[in-house]
């Protein structure tokens, strides 16, 4: 025990961190494929608003369109199947620079930056903005995703500034 240094310890946590996301994003993966029909119903609610109470003077954003509502899951599905694979990627380029120099360990981060990116973009822009803002999910009982977005990016854009600190050297 006496030979893990500080250094080592921040990098082994570093790679935790990132790998937690992928394995969230593995997850959320086969729950989307395994329960497509319920996740689609519930998307496709979200967009023609059918559930939306009050704030009438904003139901022209409704989008009814079955086909539209699968190419929006789609487009979801498909940035989390790429979060999932930048972040797993840089959990494994990590683990094969972890005693290397500096240097080599903060170019190891290109992908875990990138699916840590692109993972807020899927919550932050998909859901959040989107979902929430302009389709107006808060506004509904049933299809309310803000909380869950939002306690998503709560813990991905604080690891993602915390593995690009320059503090694993």
């Amino acid at each position: 025990m006496s030979n893990i240094t500080t250094a080592c310890t921040i990098r082994r946590s570093k790679i935790l961190i990132v790998l937690m996301v992928g394995i969230f994003g593995l997850t959320t993966l086969v729950n989307n494929f395994t329960d497509y029909t319920s996740y689609y119903e519930y998307i496709g609610q979200i967009l023609s608003m059918s559930t939306t109470e009050g704030n009438e003077s904003r139901r022209y954003r409704a989008v009814t369109s079955g086909l539209f509502h699968h190419r929006f899951y789609w487009m979801i599905i498909t940035l989390e199947t790429i979060y999932t694979v930048f972040c797993l990627l840089g959990v494994y380029q990590l683990c094969r620079k972890m005693n290397a120099s500096r240097k080599e360990f903060k170019v190891a981060k290109k992908f875990a930056v990138l699916g840590l990116i692109t993972a807020i973009v899927v919550y932050y822009f998909m859901y959040v903005i989107i979902l929430s803002e302009w389709f107006d999910v808060e506004y509904s009982a049933q299809s309310n995703a803000f909380d869950w977005a939002r306690s998503n990016i709560e813990y991905m854009f604080p690891a993602l500034i915390y593995l690009t600190l320059d503090n694993d050297n």
